[in-house]
């Protein structure tokens, strides 16, 4: 799918799940044709015309001003998550040197240094995981492992020749549907982690690969990334349930971690899991860290 239909199929879903009463507006007691709100009415709330906004909706989105696009997000009422793809699915619009297009498309290979492995072993008391926007995991501490070795463990990441990718775990295994109680609440948001690095890294290929196998091998992936949802990942909480140590309800904070400047650096994603002081889960965590043997001395991963 090309960025035209991507900034579409984004536009009209936005405006197909905002009513109009949810908008501020009147519309008396007719009967409506669409569930959501009517293009003319998108148009008059962002201050633009009606043949603008519909060039717009068709795609037609490279020149548009940052103000113009921010008011079609308060329209919209788009949060903050929708409102950054927005404007990624802008810059990828615009026109771009043949060179640097390419440039894009071979994006930079990124090492995981042997200073972050370092880092991480000194990590003791929560898991830590670092990956890229693609979901490829390229580095833990032992905890870390340990949490996730239903998916070091999974087939369908033992048969790949390529990081172990946590997005190929959760909709591939069956087994993906136990490590998460409520599986369908974490594979919608890998979904719309996926979608919004598209967003913003629209030329990278392998990325496109990953969601390309997915769609095709998955019903499930194909309608959640049809749903255009996209997020932020910050910070939350998840239940996991691990063969050793059953249930472990854990916190996360997420952080990227800067990895060169231009446009074929890719920023990687450092995400710690702690569990709430003097709980169950604590034990639980510790316990697996007990169990978890000791990280490797790894050699520096690439992405």
């Amino acid at each position: 799918m090309g960025n035209r239909d991507d900034i579409r199929e984004f536009l009209v879903s936005r405006r197909g799940r905002l009513t109009p009463a949810q908008a501020g507006l009147h519309t008396g007691s007719g009967h409506r044709r669409v569930p959501g709100l009517r293009r003319e009415e998108v148009a008059v709330l962002a201050g633009v015309s009606i043949e603008w906004y519909t060039r717009l909706e068709r795609g037609n989105i490279a020149g548009v001003s940052e103000e113009v696009l921010d008011a079609v997000a308060g329209a919209l009422q788009l949060d903050d998550a929708e409102r950054v793809y927005l404007m990624d699915l802008a810059r990828a619009a615009r026109p771009v040197r043949s060179s640097r297009a390419a440039a894009t498309r071979r994006r930079a290979r990124v090492t995981v240094p042997p200073s972050m492995h370092w880092m991480l072993d000194s990590i003791t008391h929560s898991a830590v995981i670092v990956r890229n926007g693609r979901m490829d995991v390229l580095a833990t501490n032992s905890l870390g492992r340990a949490l996730y070795s239903p998916m070091y463990d999974s087939p369908v990441v033992t048969g790949v020749p390529a990081p172990p990718n946590l997005a190929r775990f959760q909709f591939l295994d069956p087994a993906a549907r136990v490590m998460w109680p409520d599986w369908s609440g974490a594979a919608q948001v890998t979904a719309a982690l996926l979608r919004t690095e598209a967003g913003r890294h629209p030329h990278d290929h392998d990325l496109r690969e990953l969601i390309g196998e997915l769609t095709t091998v998955s019903d499930t992936f194909a309608s959640m990334w049809a749903a255009h949802d996209v997020r932020l990942h910050t910070t939350g909480a998840k239940t996991f349930h691990h063969p050793e140590v059953g249930d472990l309800e854990l916190t996360y904070h997420s952080m990227d971690l800067p990895t060169g400047t231009g446009p074929t650096a890719l920023p990687l994603n450092l995400t710690v899991y702690t569990a709430e002081p003097g709980t169950p889960h604590e034990d639980a965590l510790r316990l697996l860290g007990s169990l978890a043997e000791p990280s490797p001395s790894a050699s520096p991963a690439t992405t």
